[in-house]
């Protein structure tokens, strides 16, 4: 467990957001951490990560513990070290010392929890031993996957509102976050030239993170088939016709994540083929960005992003068609089936632990068209949100080759022409874009996209 000097800033931070959270609610709220799950045998363990909403207000990666906030005060739950763990683990911080480090105005051990749990809302940890906990202690069931309902339905629509825009204390963290990441994505486009698999670029990638105390903010996905989405395969060789998909991102000791995409090929140079799809992936994400801005629908910026691929494969004899009406038919989605992007903080989806709450404006409902089904957010922008642009082109297999498909589109898809495009499996871009009062600032900038930069950085 890491912690930190004492820092005045983040003890400020810490307080205006308790503050901000007593003028939505008048009832107290009790946050759970979670706890480190056991891989086998219960002394080796995953590495612990703390429950986001938990992080927000208490700012550090404590396990086992709990806070209570109420009228703007925070009380800290958490024994002290046992002290036998000083053998194992080192000398720890006693628990007076960790209140002191994040501004707490009281801190019992968490034994006495229970005395001060009249009233009080929560929202489930993820981990089945504190969930667990919680439904026991509060004497009702408290589920991750249950909806939820009363006063612990109005804490998560209040910490949404608190969390959907950052404040500084926690764009210094996320800015951290996306320099990193950015030296990542260089290191692993100028290890692929000497690598044999994706392993290595991974860790090349992988390596700047740790050497700056960092871990990844979701398993990395390095991959030759880009058309598989959340590829967590390493061990594919790489030929210099491959396009290497790199969707790394560095998360802080603090929780706050990164998420970026790169393709580039393994070879140093794209094909004509390649070329031509990663530029029609580049006009979608290029449109895309110059439309974030305050008020802007985020529904509309992915609408624009299927119309210009879609525009984009008419104008390359892989679609036939006007792009509008190709959009309404879903035709696009054969290609690019999943949503342009998502919120971005604590968590690299921030806030799906609370389903469609945070990402569907009050009233919003999932479309059940494939096309819009996997769009995570839809809600109009508001200055201070960070959210991903991710347009992207896949040849899925389970789709493309599917019979039905196929007679569906017969006559929208040219399938012939798209069989010359048989080398690109899966480009994908995607940038952590700030939406700020007057348009946005693109976080990722200094990591270049167009294509003949990107075949400079492989290429050295």
């Amino acid at each position: 467990m890491l912690i930190h000097n004492t820092c005045t800033s983040l003890i400020e931070t810490l307080r205006q957001r308790r503050q901000k959270l007593a003028s939505h609610i008048d009832f107290p709220a009790i946050l759970w951490s979670g706890s480190s799950s056991p891989r086998n045998f219960p002394a080796n363990v995953f590495p612990f990560r703390a429950s986001s909403h938990f992080l927000y207000f208490a700012g550090l990666p404590l396990p086992n513990a709990a806070i209570r906030l109420e009228a703007g005060k925070l009380e800290l739950f958490i024994d002290d070290p046992a002290p036998s763990s000083a053998l194992w683990h080192g000398e720890m911080p006693s628990r007076e010392e960790i209140a002191t480090q994040i501004g707490a105005d009281a801190a019992y051990p968490m034994a006495e929890l229970e005395l001060y749990l009249e009233e009080a809302a929560t929202i489930p940890v993820q981990d089945a031993a504190t969930w667990t906990q919680q439904s026991q202690l509060l004497n009702r069931w408290v589920l991750p996957r249950n909806q939820l309902q009363g006063i612990d339905l109005e804490l998560a629509q209040a910490i949404i509102e608190l969390r959907l825009t950052h404040d500084q204390g926690a764009l210094a963290e996320l800015r951290k976050a996306v320099a990193v990441t950015v030296e990542a994505h260089k290191a692993g486009m100028a290890a692929t030239p000497s690598a044999k698999i994706e392993a290595e670029v991974r860790a090349a990638m992988e390596k700047v993170i740790i050497a700056h105390n960092m871990t990844t903010a979701y398993h990395s996905i390095v991959t030759v088939h880009g058309e598989v989405l959340h590829n967590e395969q390493y061990h594919h060789s790489l030929q210099p016709g491959d396009l290497l998909l790199a969707d790394v991102g560095a998360e802080t000791e603090m929780g706050w994540a990164s998420d970026v995409t790169r393709t580039w090929p393994v070879s140093g140079k794209f094909s004509s083929t390649q070329r031509d799809i990663y530029d029609v992936v580049l006009a979608a994400h290029d449109a895309c960005i110059a439309q974030v801005r305050p008020g802007v629908e985020y529904r509309d910026i992915h609408l624009l992003a299927c119309t210009v691929i879609a525009q984009g494969l008419v104008d390359l004899g892989i679609l036939r068609g006007d792009a509008e009406n190709l959009v309404e038919r879903d035709a696009h989605s054969l290609f690019f089936p999943h949503g342009i992007g998502h919120l971005l903080g604590l968590d690299v989806h921030d806030m799906e632990d609370l389903g469609d709450l945070a990402g569907y404006e009050p009233g919003r409902k999932r479309s059940d068209r494939f096309g819009l089904s996997y769009l995570r957010l839809n809600r109009p922008l508001q200055a201070g949100m960070l959210v991903t642009i991710e347009p992207g082109f896949y040849q899925v297999p389970a789709i493309i080759n599917d019979q039905k498909v196929r007679s569906t589109y017969q006559y929208t898809v040219n399938w012939e022409r798209l069989s010359l495009f048989a080398d690109v499996r899966g480009i994908r871009i995607e940038d952590d874009i700030l939406v700020t009062n007057n348009g946005c600032e693109v976080l990722t900038d200094t990591l270049p996209t167009n294509a003949s930069a990107i075949e400079e950085l492989v290429s050295g």
